[in-house]
C-alpha cells in the first residue's frame, strides 16, 4: 500500500526569488513529529511537481525508501516551466562567466539551496539532490560551482551530451521520432503537450512526411525552438558543445553517484560518460557508478525483476533504492551506516549477479575480436582470406527502411498505454534478420561461457555507391533452441550493445565530408560498455544495417550539406559491401576478463 502522504508530511509552496528576481515554483514537505534538524532533498524538474488536486506532489512516492531516515523534500519546477516564472531554454548551457548577472541551471540551484538553508525550520545545514534524466542534468549542473551545503548529488540517466550520444543525435544520426516528439511535447506551452497524429504506425507516418524540411513547412512552422536549432547546427558545434555536461563538468567536489540502466533506450550515454569523464579527476574519490538491467528511470519504481521478457532473477530495482540508494544518501548527508559501494557496482546480465569493479571499465581487461567471416560464421579466428573482393553486401533503399522495432511503431510516450518505447532495446531481434538490407553474423554454440567486461568497439571496412551512409551495429545474444529457464526464450536474440554513426562524420564530428563512392572505408563504432556473460549452448552474433527508421532519420546516402535541408530527390538506394579479408578485417572488439575467451 503506498503511504498516506498527509499524514506524514506538511505541505508548504512558495515562490523562491533567482538572483535576477525570476521567481521559481517550489513545494516544501516537512515530515511531521521531526525528532531532529533533517537535511534537505531537492528535486527539480521541467515535468511538473504538481498534483492536479493541488493535493501533495506524486513525486514523493518516488522517495519512500528514504521516508525512514527523514528528509525535508523539496520538488521545483525549473524556470520556464509549468508553476515558475522565466523562460525555459532546454538543456539551457552555463551563462558566461564575465556576466555576473548571468544564470544558468547551476546558478537556480545554488539559490534554491541557499534560500532554502536559511528559511527551512530545523534543517541541519546539509543537501542533497537527485534525478532522472532531463532531472539527471539538473543534478550534474548542481555540481558546477556547487553551493557548500551541497553534499550528496546522484545524476540518473542524465542527458549528457544531446549530439553526441544522448536524446537527439548519436554520432550525427538524428533521433527523428524522439526529437520531434519530445522538442513538441517540451516546447509547445509551458506544460507538457501532446501530438496528434493521424496513423496508429508511426513508421508509415515518418516515411510520409517526407524529407525533413517538410517538418517546419507542414507541422512545426518554425515555433519550436529546439527543432528550429537541430535544423541550424546538425553538425557537432559550439551549440552542442556548450550544452554539454563534459564542456563545464571536469570535476566532482561533491559525492555523486552515477546512476544508468543497460537498456536506457534515451540516456545510457550520459551518465555513463559522465562518470567516465569526472574518474579522470577524482583523487578526492568522489564518483561512483551503478548500473543496472533497467531501461530509462527503470531502478526509480516497481521491483526490477524482469525488463520485457527478459528475466533477471531478482528484485533489481528495489534492490537499488532500498541497499544503494537509501544508504548512499543517509551515509553523507546523515552520517549513518557505510557506503554500499566502494566504486562500481553493476549488474551483470546473463548470470544476472550484481558485480563490483575498483574501476570501469576495468583496467585488467583483455581485447578480443569477432571477426565476421564467410556465410555468415562469426569467429574469434581472423580472416584467412586476402581476395581483394571477399566481403558481404546489401542494398540500402531510404524508400523502405529497416524498422527499429516491431511494427506498428507507435508514439514515444502513448498516454493510453504504456507503448513499447519502453522495452525496444530488449525485443527478440528475429524481427529484422531475414531482411536483405540486414547482413549478420554468428558464432558456431558457444562451448563455455565468454564473459564481457568492458569496452565494445565495432571496426567496420566498408564500401557504398553512395557518398554518405550511416551503419548500424548490433552485438546480440542468440538463446539456446531449448533454454532452461523461458520457454519463450526459445532462440530469442537479445541486443547487448549497439549503436550508429552517421559516416559523414568519420573523420571529424565537427566538418562533415562526403564518402568517396566506392572506396574501402575503416569506420569505427563505440558500442560503449557491458557487463554480459554470454552462457555456454548460446551464440555471439553480430548485425550490420544502414537505416533504423523512425527513431533515426534516413541518411540521403548522396552527400548533403546540411540533411535536414535534403530534397526528395537526394534519397537514393545505395550498395553496402562489408570487407572480411586479411587486409580489411571488419570486426567487434570486446573486452574480456584476463585471457578468457577462446
Amino acid at each position: 500500500a503506498r503511504p498516506e502522504l498527509p499524514a506524514l508530511f506538511e505541505k508548504k509552496e512558495v515562490m523562491i526569488a533567482m538572483r535576477d528576481a525570476v521567481k521559481l515554483h517550489t513545494e516544501i514537505y516537512t515530515p511531521k513529529n521531526a525528532k531532529e534538524a533533517l537535511p534537505i532533498f531537492l528535486e527539480r524538474t521541467p515535468y511538473g511537481i504538481s498534483a492536479e488536486d493541488k493535493g501533495y506532489s506524486p513525486k514523493l512516492y518516488r522517495y519512500s525508501h528514504m521516508f525512514a531516515d527523514g528528509y525535508v523534500f523539496v520538488f521545483q519546477d525549473i524556470r520556464g516551466r509549468y508553476g515558475s516564472e522565466g523562460q525555459f531554454v532546454m538543456n539551457r548551457p552555463v551563462h558566461d562567466a564575465s556576466n555576473a548577472k548571468g544564470i544558468d541551471e547551476s546558478t537556480d540551484t545554488y539559490d534554491t539551496i541557499e534560500w532554502l538553508v536559511k528559511n527551512v525550520p530545523n534543517n541541519n545545514g546539509r543537501v542533497g539532490t537527485a534525478g532522472i534524466s532531463y532531472g539527471g542534468f539538473l543534478a550534474a549542473m548542481a555540481l558546477v560551482n556547487p553551493h557548500p551545503a551541497l553534499k550528496a548529488a546522484s545524476e540518473q540517466a542524465c542527458m549528457g551530451d544531446g549530439w553526441l550520444g544522448d536524446d537527439f543525435f548519436h554520432n550525427g544520426a538524428f533521433r527523428l521520432s524522439y526529437g520531434y516528439e519530445y522538442a513538441a511535447e517540451m516546447e509547445t506551452t509551458k506544460e507538457n503537450s501532446k501530438l496528434k497524429f493521424d496513423r496508429d504506425d508511426l513508421y508509415d507516418w515518418y516515411l510520409h512526411v517526407g524529407p525533413l524540411s517538410n517538418i517546419n513547412k507542414n507541422y512545426l512552422h518554425g515555433k519550436i525552438p529546439s527543432w528550429n536549432s537541430f535544423v541550424e547546427h546538425p553538425s557537432y558545434d559550439e551549440f552542442w558543445k556548450e550544452k554539454a555536461l563534459a564542456h563545464v563538468l571536469h570535476q566532482a567536489t561533491v559525492p555523486n553517484l552515477n546512476v544508468a540502466g543497460w537498456w536506457d533506450q534515451e540516456d545510457f550515454y550520459g551518465p555513463m560518460v559522465t562518470y567516465a569523464n569526472l574518474e579522470k579527476n577524482d583523487a578526492a574519490h568522489m564518483n561512483y557508478l551503478v548500473v543496472g538491467p533497467w531501461n530509462h528511470g527503470g531502478w526509480s519504481h516497481g521491483p526490477g525483476n524482469f525488463l520485457g521478457q527478459i528475466p533477471f532473477a531478482s528484485n533489481t530495482g528495489e534492490y537499488f533504492r532500498e541497499k544503494v540508494e537509501a544508504p548512499w544518501f543517509a551515509y553523507w548527508l546523515h552520517d549513518k551506516g557505510e557506503l554500499p559501494l566502494k566504486e562500481a557496482l553493476l549488474f551483470q546480465t546473463g548470470s544476472d549477479t550484481w558485480t563490483r569493479f575498483d574501476a570501469w571499465p576495468p583496467r585488467d581487461a583483455q581485447t578480443k575480436s569477432l571477426y565476421f567471416g564467410a556465410d555468415g560464421k562469426l569467429s574469434f579466428d581472423a580472416p584467412k582470406s586476402d581476395a581483394a573482393e571477399t566481403f558481404d553486401s546489401y542494398v540500402s533503399d531510404p524508400a523502405n527502411p529497416v524498422p527499429y522495432r516491431n511494427r506498428p511503431v507507435d508514439e514515444t510516450y502513448p498516454s493510453d498505454h504504456p507503448g513499447r518505447w519502453y522495452t525496444w532495446l530488449v525485443q527478440d531481434q528475429r524481427f529484422v534478420e531475414k531482411r536483405p538490407d540486414v547482413l549478420s553474423w554468428k558464432t558456431e554454440v558457444l562451448p563455455e561461457d565468454v564473459t564481457l567486461t568492458g569496452q565494445v568497439t565495432a571496426k567496420l571496412f566498408a564500401a557504398t555507391t553512395g557518398s554518405d551512409s550511416d551503419w548500424v551495429v548490433k552485438l546480440i545474444d542468440v538463446y539456446p533452441e531449448k533454454p532452461d529457464t523461458e520457454w519463450n526464450l526459445s532462440s530469442y536474440e537479445l541486443m547487448i550493445a549497439d549503436e550508429i554513426f552517421r559516416g559523414r562524420y568519420r573523420n571529424s564530428y565537427e566538418k562533415p565530408e562526403a564518402i568517396v563512392p566506392g572506396e574501402i572505408t575503416p569506420f569505427t563504432i563505440d558500442l560503449h560498455t557491458a557487463d554480459h556473460v554470454f552462457k555456454k549452448g548460446h551464440r555471439i552474433m553480430v548485425e550490420v544495417q544502414s537505416t533504423w527508421f523512425p527513431l533515426y532519420d534516413r541518411n540521403p546516402q548522396k552527400f548533403v550539406p546540411n540533411i535536414f535541408e535534403a530534397k526528395e530527390s537526394d534519397y537514393r538506394k545505395a550498395t553496402q559491401k562489408i570487407y572480411r579479408s586479411q587486409k580489411y578485417p571488419s570486426h567487434v572488439e570486446i573486452s574480456v576478463p584476463g585471457g578468457t575467451a577462446h
